[in-house]
């Protein structure tokens, strides 16, 4: 009998090859759902100081209506009502915890059924799903409920990623394409689904703005989104996922925290983060994708591109547009999205990569020339973290 390591090192080769794909991933059904519960933001301090009992601190209310005026945000989605926070005072974090357990899943399979019925595949054909959230910590979890939910198949291979703050959603198809790159055939549902319920709290008279920015900036919301290489006949690919990156930028870890404490999910959001992310955003592009670019003069011209820009704030877009030199409009789809959603975590990054293939297929709608076939999807998030991506429309 021959030893295994007289096997010819080409059988591997050859094993590997045809585990391949031929061709890059791409996203190939989008998908997005909120709860029903919305709030205008302009109405949000009265209702965020009424709801929480906190009328008393006059204070304030004013610091946190401008706050709330600040960050370009229209109205905001949330599964918590007045009911909810009525039925549960000072509710515990294990309560929170299990509205999440049974709220994330419902919420990420609305997104996801809207998803795989685009595709128009059976949802038996999904062969791994990654699930990304920052609203709780169970195990099982959301993605084990989606097989049931879905109906997917219970040898579907499952992901999932907790904590990763904004930058999940970029985290998340990141890994998708991997996935669908080095496993033939392979149909990839990512799931990114985020609640504030376990991190909505009242506002605290000893730290207050550290307590008052998540409350004025955060939403509720889901993305879905199918990622495959080699799409058949009956598929259309919308974005080819052409290479992705991650940085960490050194010296910057107290910029952007997301932890699960007591009092339920914290972090710290650093008055400054946007002037850092403007600093940083142009070497972490030139160094993911120079290669891929046309470079005239030395210099890349961003505005030859489409871009999906998780927004953050309207004042991280502005930083953004100043520090790239973009024209007024490419960032469109990114200023509609936390105009009419507010930021919903990783879930946002999907949100605006729709709202692209929207204002792409839309002859009429507002954003940059339709005729841009490169493009670039960005996120951030905790470390701090930067994710990028090179887009191709496929369509």
């Amino acid at each position: 009998m021959a030893s295994s390591s007289s096997i010819p090192a080409t059988t591997v080769r050859e094993i590997r090859v045809a585990q391949r794909a031929d061709g890059p991933a791409a996203v190939l059904a989008i998908g997005t759902a909120n709860p029903p519960h919305c709030v205008p933001q302009g109405d949000y301090p009265d209702y965020y100081f009424r709801v929480t009992n906190s009328d008393h601190l006059t204070d304030l209310k004013p610091t946190f209506a401008k706050l709330c005026g600040m960050t370009g945000i229209g109205r905001r989605f949330f599964h918590h009502t007045d009911e909810l926070l009525a039925a549960h005072p000072g509710m515990s974090l294990d309560a929170r915890l299990d509205v999440v357990a049974t709220a994330a899943p419902e919420l990420a399979a609305s997104a996801a059924a809207s998803a795989i019925a685009e595709w128009g595949r059976p949802a038996g054909d999904i062969t791994h799903l990654v699930v990304s959230t920052n609203a709780g910590s169970h195990a099982p979890g959301t993605d084990v409920r989606l097989v049931s939910l879905l109906g997917l198949r219970h040898d579907v291979l499952r992901t999932v990623l907790q904590l990763n703050g904004c930058a999940s959603g970029c985290a998340a198809l990141r890994l998708a394409k991997d996935l669908a790159e080095n496993n033939r055939g392979a149909r990839v549902l990512v799931a990114c689904v985020e609640l504030t319920v376990t991190a909505f709290r009242a506002p605290d008279e000893a730290d207050s703005f550290d307590t008052l920015i998540p409350q004025g900036l955060f939403g509720d919301g889901a993305g879905a989104v199918i990622v495959g290489a080699d799409p058949d006949v009956h598929e259309r690919p919308l974005f080819e996922m052409v290479s992705a990156s991650q940085y960490v930028i050194p010296d910057t870890e107290h910029m952007l925290t997301v932890q699960l404490g007591s009092g339920g999910i914290g972090g710290t959001i650093a008055t400054g983060l946007p002037r850092l992310a403007a600093g940083i955003v142009e070497r972490c592009l030139l160094d993911a994708f120079g290669n891929h670019l046309a470079i005239v003069g030395g210099v890349v011209e961003w505005n030859n591109l489409f871009w999906a820009v998780h927004p953050g704030s309207s004042a991280m877009l502005d930083h953004i547009v100043r520090a790239l030199r973009l024209a007024p409009g490419k960032l469109a789809a990114s200023r509609t999205v936390v105009r009419e959603y507010g930021n919903m975590l990783g879930a946002t990054v999907i949100f605006v990569l729709d709202e692209v293939r929207r204002q792409r297929e839309d002859p009429e709608g507002e954003g940059a020339s339709h005729d841009e076939d490169w493009g670039v999807m960005m996120g951030f998030g905790p470390g701090f973290t930067v994710e990028t991506m090179l887009l191709h429309a496929a369509t």
